[in-house]
Formats: structure tokens, sequence, C-alpha cells
């Protein structure tokens, strides 16, 4: 008989997913994570010299959408090494066009722009939402980053009847400016319920005067408070657990939510900080599903500014702080940047490598590219497995076939940006950048796991691995 029961990992992790149908969002909860743990919150802005101390656990945001959370060891002194976690909290999406108001026979249409490489055929007929973050002018003048999630259905990309189209069933094709754009509402409707002229807003040139005032309502402002925003389409059936024996996950986003959630519990949940010489860090970057190349994404200077203040600031203690503290700190750290997985796939497994192939409930995998389109050497994989095998926990390994593309992750731009050790890992699923994609639930677990035995015995095996 098959165990129906459900690891407390992927429940948390669900629960984690659908409050977070946005980068913003994803930042969000991952901050309240931090802080239900102890962490404090601290600015870029500010100077952090005599702030920071041994023990101490600290969390920033930039942009809102990225993240950082650190730990600073007990034995830790500056130039000693960085153990760091790095994922991110974008995913494949349609966003809302700054103008975005359309209307085509008869009916009212919101204009949007394609995200990422997303397998766009896959939010036709599907019950779409909104989310992001609305720029609110306040009262005093000021203007507030402000969530917002609109929980009920409010859009809808329609397919074309097979009556019109009998190659439906052949060829599923369309034009993605004009048959990808979500209908709102009917014109007869807008009109019957459009708001008075008196209460007319500078939104609604831009949009739908009926949406401005759905996101008005929502967040219980008046529609002229809204100045701007950053709002994406979501699915609004919630992520879930599924399968006979309960053993997947069902969900939108699980690249690369799943392992954001894994990297920020590990770093709440790995012990024995008091004897560690390192400083743990768990980053969270956005926008790596375009490329990075953004103020807040992992080609920016977030990663490398935050290293280089973190190897000299003066701690609490008092500590000297050597000139070359940051380089000397770099070739004792290591970046492990955790990103989702190709699993095996029943229905197409000649698409793998005949020796790779990962299965879901067998661990986090290891990714491996000659052409170092991710950037696993000997060296960093080592740490992985010995600290895997120490602890009984699977691991698994990948490379593409050679008649195949390979993607990349975040891991080869920061290993060649910083000069540091790196390692590229993930979590096994299927259906990657749909709409609903496919993970394992014992796999949440596994990759805490793995990512939390890195944190608290990084340092020590470090010390025994000899590379110059």
């Amino acid at each position: 008989m098959c165990d129906p029961k459900v690891p407390q990992q992927a429940l948390d992790f669900i629960d984690f997913v659908n409050k977070s149908p946005s980068p913003f969002h994803a930042t969000h909860e991952a901050a309240e994570l931090l802080k239900k743990a102890g962490f404090e919150e601290i600015k870029e802005r500010d100077n952090w010299n005599g702030k920071i101390k041994n023990n101490g656990k600290y969390y920033f945001t930039r942009n809102g959408s990225s993240i950082v959370g650190f730990v600073v060891g007990g034995k830790y002194q500056p130039g000693n090494g960085f153990s760091v976690v790095g994922a991110h909290t974008d995913s494949p999406c349609l966003k809302v066009k700054p103008i975005s108001n359309k209307e085509k026979s008869g009916y009212l249409e919101v204009g949007v722009q394609l995200y990422g490489g997303g397998i766009w055929h896959t939010w036709f007929d599907r019950d779409l939402s909104l989310a992001g973050r609305v720029m609110v002018e306040k009262e005093d003048g000021t203007y507030r980053h402000t969530l917002v999630k609109i929980n009920r259905p409010l859009l809808r990309i329609p397919t074309l009847a097979i009556h019109l189209d009998r190659t439906a069933n052949d060829q599923f094709t369309f034009n993605k400016e004009e048959q990808l754009a979500p209908i709102l509402a009917t014109a007869t409707k807008a009109e019957l319920n459009k708001p008075a002229e008196s209460d007319k807003a500078e939104a609604d040139e831009a949009h739908h005067p009926l949406l401005v005032r759905v996101l008005a309502q929502e967040m219980k402002i008046k529609p002229g408070q809204i100045r701007d925003f950053e709002l994406a389409l979501y699915d609004t059936q919630p992520s879930t657990i599924g399968g006979i024996c309960n053993e997947f996950i069902f969900s939108p986003r699980l690249d690369n939510l799943e392992m954001s959630f894994c990297s920020i519990r590990a770093l709440t949940e790995a012990t024995n900080i008091e004897n560690d010489t390192n400083m743990r860090i768990a980053v969270l970057f956005d926008n790596e599903e375009i490329g990075s190349t953004t103020a807040h994404g992992a080609d920016s200077n977030l990663l490398p500014v935050t290293l280089q203040r973190l190897a000299v600031t003066q701690l609490m203690s008092g500590s000297n702080v050597s000139p070359t503290a940051f380089e000397e700190a770099m070739h004792k750290s290591i970046l492990v940047s955790a990103d989702m997985a190709h699993a095996i796939h029943p229905n197409y497994s000649e698409k793998h490598e005949s020796n790779h192939r990962p299965h879901m409930h067998k661990g986090t995998v290891i990714k491996i590219n000659a052409n170092q389109r991710y950037a696993t050497t000997a060296v960093t994989s080592l740490v992985l497995k010995e600290l895997a095998k120490k602890h009984n926990i699977p691991i698994q390994e990948f490379v593409v076939r050679n008649d195949s593309p390979c993607g990349s992750t975040i891991g080869p731009m920061l290993s060649a940006k910083l000069g540091l050790r790196t390692v590229d890992v993930g979590n096994p699923q299927l259906s990657m950048h749909s709409i609903r994609e496919v993970g394992g639930t014992d796999d949440v677990k596994h990759g805490i796991d793995l990512l939390k035995v890195f944190y608290e015995e990084f340092a020590e095996l470090e010390a025994r691995i000899v590379v110059d």
C-alpha cells in the first residue's frame, strides 16, 4: 500500500508558493520566514560598521524583489569564508503593458508582454488574475511600494473552438501579440458599470477604469492614489498535492520558488552557528529568467558589493580587518547555485542522456556541463557529495545530451564575476516553464536537508580540500 502521508516541508512550501504569485510577494514571504526565525532587518543605504555581530542574523531587500539573508558564525573573523546559496524569485509570466487598455469585437482586453521563456500555450483557458506591486501616493506626499494580489479570477485567454479550426489537434499555433491577449470583460458590461466622470483617475488614461477600481478596492485606497504599477498575470488555481500516493506537487512557479524556499528554510534551520568560522548567506535574485542583467539580478553588483561590505565590516567584537579581507575570503568560499532541474519524462525519455536521468524522490541534482553552462567542477561537486554521503542524503547528477542545447543559471556569471567556486544544483521537476509544473513531495525536504548541512559543515570540510 502507498503511504499518503505528505512531508511537512512540502506542505509548508505549498503555502509559500500560494502566497507568492510575483517576485515581490516571494521576497515578502521570504522576509517573513527570516523575521520569524529572529533575523533583523538592515538597509543597504546604512553603515553596517558596529551593527553586525558574531552569532547575529540579518537580512535586507533590494527593489522589493530580491533579498539577502545572512548569519555571522560565532567564530567568524574578517577574511574568513562565505557559505553562499543563490536562487531566484522570478518565473516566466505575462506582464501588464504600460498602456494596457484594448477593445476588440465587443470585449475589453488587457495588453500584456511576455516575460521569460514560458510555454505560452499553457496559459490558454486558465482562470487568471493579477498580482504585483503598486506605487501608491500617500496623504503625506510619499510614494509607497504596496503589494496587491487579486484572489478571484479576472482574466482568461480563450482558445478557438475546434469547429472553427480543424487543425487545432495537429498543431496549435497562435500569434503572441494578437491571440495571447486576455479578456477582462464585455464592452456592454463595462459600459454599464463605468465610473462617474467625477471619479476619474490618472491611471484611467492607460488602463481600463474598471481594472483600476478593482485594484484600488483591493488595497482600500482611492483610484487617484495609484501612480504606477508592475503587475503580472497568475493562475488562480492553487498549488496542491497530487498523485495516488500524494507524491506530487502540482503547482505554478516551481522554477524557482522551490529552491528559493529550500534556501531560506535551510538558512533558518541550520544549527551550530556558535562554532562556525564562516558567514552563511542566502540570496534570492530577481530577473534570472530574462538574463539577470538588472539592478536586482544576479549579474548586478548585489552579491559582489554585499560580500565586499561584509568582508570589511567592523564587527561589534572589534576584530581587526585586513585590507585584503575580501580577496582572502573568496578563496575560502563557495556558491551553491540552486535552480530547478529536469526530471526524466516518461513520455520523452529519449530527451535525457542514458546515464544521467534524474528521478523525483531520489535527491537534489548536481548539474554539470563541459562548456560551463553550469559552473560545477570536481572540487565543488565533491563538497556536496561528501556532505550528502555523510548524512545519508540522496543526490543525483545530470548532464545534457550532446545533441541538445543546455540551459544555464546564475552560477556561471557569478562564478566568473567573483572568482568564486560554484556548484549548480536543483530539485527535479517536470513541465518546467509551464503555467502548471510537477515536482516531488519528498524533494523539498531533500533540498532543505542538503543545503542545511552545507551551511553547518562547509567551513570545516573546506579546510581539508587542497587546491590552489
